[in-house]
């Protein structure tokens, strides 16, 4: 499977085509727009969130709530556009109009793409460069999650996300009981934490950070559960499941650092104290004591549960100005707002387990048939078997 996206913060529409889903799948709108809706919430979010209510349209690969094999149109409309038709309209412009163009950008933003990119495409108005690297492309790659996740169920397998981190302020109690418990909890957490405690202290260092004119950043983390055994492969470096997820966490917006399990703990630890012992029984067949590894060794799943956290830095618009330069004056200056929100360490929770599901889904897709839901089933559940009685 593959998708694309198309569409800058503040045109028409963002749109992502998608092909290589299986023929036969159940699915419906509200399924893609309930994740959506996750991806808008959350303490510390910006006045963006109040303009966009994203609401999804599948145009094309979808009859009768069951999916055809052929390539899946969705599109997100965006309110704002309306605002923006004269600065981000597709028909040309004259050079009066040019020079009289209001929101035009010549001062890069420090940590933004806004300088490397104009200097790379050309771009002497910025604009072209912050209108698609901007967060809001992740708006359609939640939709494309959305729809990997419907596959996953489909084969009996879970994906959940939750925050760790923010600011400092860390986690305490996240030892759930279930993946359904994990999910409950943190719907219910303006900040996406299983620790309540932890939540309200995290909610108070974003509105510190706030008031200071400041942003924080922290960390995810990702589960998925119900993987069968030997999903990924060792025997050449770009099929190795964990390279797939590592690139597809540090492709979020923002993003600087992914571990598995207990990820760079190890590196302080001897090797009885990171490797986990194989354990086997009638029931589940071949497992693991521990988890520290994450639930992947040598490339491929081991029926354990995944484990992958995101490292997020804190967004690099502040309230509180950084120094630049003007690249028409070559003047210094204090770099200027285009987006408030003070964290978004939550909405980038829902964002990875879109990323992290779609690249699960993929995997799977790949491995246990193409073409239709129902064989893909067949095989995974053979594979369950034979991980029982190998």
């Amino acid at each position: 499977m593959r998708y694309l996206t198309a569409g800058e913060s503040h045109g028409p529409q963002l749109t992502t085509i998608i092909e290589g889903v299986p023929a036969g799948l159940y699915i419906e709108q509200d399924d893609i727009n309930y994740e959506l809706a996750r991806r808008q919430k959350g303490h510390g979010r910006g006045r963006r969130m109040q303009i966009e209510k994203d609401q999804a349209k599948v145009l094309s690969g979808v009859r009768h709530g069951r999916t055809l094999g052929s390539p899946i149109a969705l599109v997100v409309e965006n309110n704002d556009w309306k605002h923006w038709t004269k600065v981000m309209g597709a028909e040309p412009i004259t050079e009066e109009e040019e020079s009289e163009m209001k929101r035009q950008i010549s001062r890069p933003r420090p940590g933004h793409a806004d300088l490397n990119g104009a200097i790379k495409y050309g771009h002497r108005d910025m604009r072209n460069v912050l209108e698609r690297s901007s967060a809001r492309e992740t708006t359609v790659r939640v939709a494309a999650g959305a729809v990997a996740k419907q596959i996953l169920a489909y084969l009996g397998i879970k994906v959940a996300g939750h925050v760790l981190e923010i600011g400092g302020v860390k986690a305490a109690h996240t030892a759930y009981e279930s993946i359904e418990d994990l999910q409950k909890v943190t719907e219910e957490s303006p900040v996406r934490c299983y620790d309540s405690e932890a939540g309200q202290k995290m909610m108070d260092a974003i509105d510190e950070a706030k008031k200071n004119g400041d942003s924080i950043g922290g960390i995810v983390e990702i589960i998925v559960e119900g993987m069968p055994v030997g999903v990924g492969s060792y025997v050449h470096y770009d099929r190795k499941l964990d390279s797939k997820l590592a690139g597809a966490v540090l492709s979020i917006n923002a993003f600087k650092g992914v571990e598995f399990g207990i990820g760079f703990e190890a590196a302080s630890k001897n090797g009885s104290e990171v490797h986990d012992e194989i354990i086997w029984d009638e029931e589940k067949g071949y497992t693991r004591k521990t988890n520290r590894l994450g639930g992947l060794e040598g490339g491929m799943s081991t029926g354990m549960p995944i484990v992958v956290r995101g490292v997020m830095k804190p967004i690099p618009t502040l309230y509180k100005p950084l120094q630049s330069v003007d690249i028409e004056t070559k003047e210094p200056f204090s770099a200027s707002i285009e987006r408030s929100d003070s964290c978004a360490v939550p909405a980038a929770s829902v964002v990875a387990e879109a990323v992290v599901a779609w690249e699960i889904a993929n995997a799977v897709v790949e491995q246990f048939g193409l073409d239709q839901i129902d064989r893909i089933k067949e095989n995974v559940q053979k594979m369950r078997q034979l991980q029982r009685e190998f």
